[in-house]
């Protein structure tokens, strides 16, 4: 397989190539660029039931546009978005909607995107910019096939009242025609995966399909704690795989893998000798299972940071690359080799910024300064008009004219059930100082407000390394109050009586597989659920919480 591979990642290459050329023309006029981008909008738009509401035959420059159309979130488009499910065109663009996605918020229910032909190839520019550039720096990765991660079909196909298919078919649909034909031929995991009618199933049949592959080169997932929780059973599952490898069956470690693999369709023919070499190996030892893997790509940023960097741990000699910030509504950034940063994709869509101590005088893509804070403002081809994604990005430099951005976290994630306005970032940095000394770290953290015997109280879930003694559970429950006191509003809440102290309640083992199966409990994909600190609604305990006894870790 390994010339297929490298004849197809060079067609790919040379097919991104043209992204490629125009996101480094774009780079040294951004103003230019983005004028143009939006002046495109108002133009195609201005016969939409939005744009003839906001005079878009009207707007002449990027002042008359703010006048004329106010910043907006999702709530603001909820009537134009139930409207387009039905099937009724020229609602907020004049392009047909091709398929609403689902939106990829870490606790809030799921919510419609609409996607078109535009903003469909305003992905693929960014993403056709970000393959190009990885490929010519690292040229081995040419060389063998890739896992691009797959999102399990828990729920099957669904459209809306109108007939609008909901979710793209695969995850690979975002790199268009072309680059699905092509990345298909270099896929360690068939998509076919994703009919998997358990998540055992899946993660077994897709550990399968990756130890087929001796030259792996590229692993590409959203989620840092996605691929940590794949890898996780493959020393429990390991002389099942091995001899499911070698006869070309999936017979499974258990009668329920094997059933509900059966409903992928999915073959693997016997590998024998991969399986013979594949036993004196030793399943934690990532390094002789894939020799050949160059390189990791997930979100690295924000609350992601710290797992990714205990992934990065199992993987020495392998680069690891920051995803860049993407968001299901549009495309913010994308690495770029050798920068510390992502760069802002220019060509993608038309940028706002607020900035983070002013934010009534937004900014332009060309206007930034490094070192400071921005929330990200978005027009673009599927709709949405200077939509606040509440994305805090720093501006850690330039590429050119373009700014290079590091995500910092959600301005508006947000819990406030009483006027305490605890935030994702506050919480991310009183948490950071709290187990500062404590070696090895905890392995998961997630503070949500929950009822309890003494009211409503902020329950820190805490999976630790090592059981700690009843004292230092203490310790931390008092330590984490007064943290928390340190926001005026929460210690004006807890004046009042609103709020009962804060409590630590130690976590089961698997906490991080909890979260996850409880996100998709409540509407998330798997492969978009975003690593975070701070739940904005409560109910986690059944999910988290430990049985006595259960809390007990090595």
């Amino acid at each position: 397989m390994q010339w297929q591979a490298a004849a197809a990642n060079s067609l790919w290459l040379a097919s991104c190539a043209p992204h490629a050329r125009r996101f480094e023309q774009a780079v040294r006029s951004v103003q230019a660029v983005q004028e143009r981008r939006l002046v495109g909008y108002l133009r195609a738009n201005a016969e939409t039931d939005y744009g003839r509401r906001h005079s878009f035959a009207r707007i002449r420059s990027v002042a008359s546009y703010r006048q004329s159309v106010p910043l907006s979130s999702y709530d603001d488009y909820t009537p134009f978005i139930d409207a387009m499910a039905t099937g009724r065109p020229n609602v907020l663009t004049a392009e047909p909607v091709r398929l609403f996605e689902l939106s990829s918020g870490s606790t809030a229910a799921a919510k419609l995107i609409p996607y078109t032909a535009t903003l469909q190839a305003e992905f693929q520019q960014a993403l056709g910019a970000w393959i190009a550039d990885l490929y010519r720096h690292e040229p081995a990765l040419l060389g063998g096939p890739a896992y691009w991660s797959i999102t399990p079909l828990t729920d099957g196909p669904q459209r809306t009242a109108g007939g609008i298919p909901i979710g793209f078919e695969d995850d690979s649909a975002y790199l268009g025609a072309l680059g699905r034909l092509l990345a298909a031929a270099v896929l360690a995991a068939p998509n076919a995966l994703k009919r998997a009618t358990s998540m055992a199933s899946f993660r077994y049949l897709t550990l399968l399909a990756l130890l087929r592959q001796p030259d792996l080169r590229l692993i590409s997932v959203w989620n840092p704690t996605f691929l940590s929780l794949l890898l996780e059973p493959l020393s429990d599952w390991w002389p099942h795989l091995l001899r499911d490898l070698g006869q070309g069956t999936v017979t499974g470690a258990e009668a329920e893998i094997a059933a509900a693999a059966a409903a992928t369709g999915v073959r693997f023919p016997p590998a024998a000798g991969r399986a013979r070499r594949l036993a004196g190996c030793d399943p934690h030892d990532y390094a002789a299972i894939w020799p050949r893997l160059r390189l990791i790509s997930c979100w690295s940023d924000g609350p992601s940071a710290a797992p990714a960097e205990r992934l990065a741990a199992r993987f020495p000699g392998v680069t690891m690359q920051g995803k860049g910030l993407l968001a299901t509504e549009g495309f913010v950034s994308s690495p770029l080799w050798g920068r510390a940063a992502s760069v802002l994709a220019v060509t993608a869509h038309f940028f706002e910024f607020l900035p983070e101590t002013a934010p009534e005088r937004p900014r332009l893509a060309h206007e930034l300064d490094a070192g400071e804070r921005y929330q990200v403002v978005l027009t673009t081809g599927g709709g949405f008009y200077r939509y606040q994604l509440f994305d805090v990005v720093e501006v850690a430099g330039h590429y050119r004219q373009a700014p290079l951005l590091r995500f910092v976290g959600k301005s508006n994630r947000i819990s406030d059930y009483f006027g305490e306005k605890v935030a994702e970032g506050f919480v991310a940095e009183l948490l950071e100082r709290l187990f500062a000394a404590v070696n090895p770290p905890p392995r998961f953290l997630l503070l949500a407000a929950e009822e309890n015997a003494a009211g409503m109280s902020y329950t820190l879930y805490l999976e630790p390394a090592h059981h700690p003694a009843p004292q230092v559970v203490v310790a931390w429950e008092t330590s984490l109050e007064a943290e928390l006191c340190a926001n005026f509003h929460y210690a004006w809440c807890r004046r009042l009586g609103q709020l009962a102290p804060a409590r630590v309640q130690l976590a089961a083992p698997d906490a991080a597989a909890r979260y996850l199966a409880a996100c998709q409990a409540r509407g998330l994909r798997l492969g978009n659920i975003k690593a975070t600190v701070l739940a904005t609604s409560g109910g986690w305990a059944p999910w988290l919480a430990a049985e006595p006894g259960e809390e007990r870790v090595p």
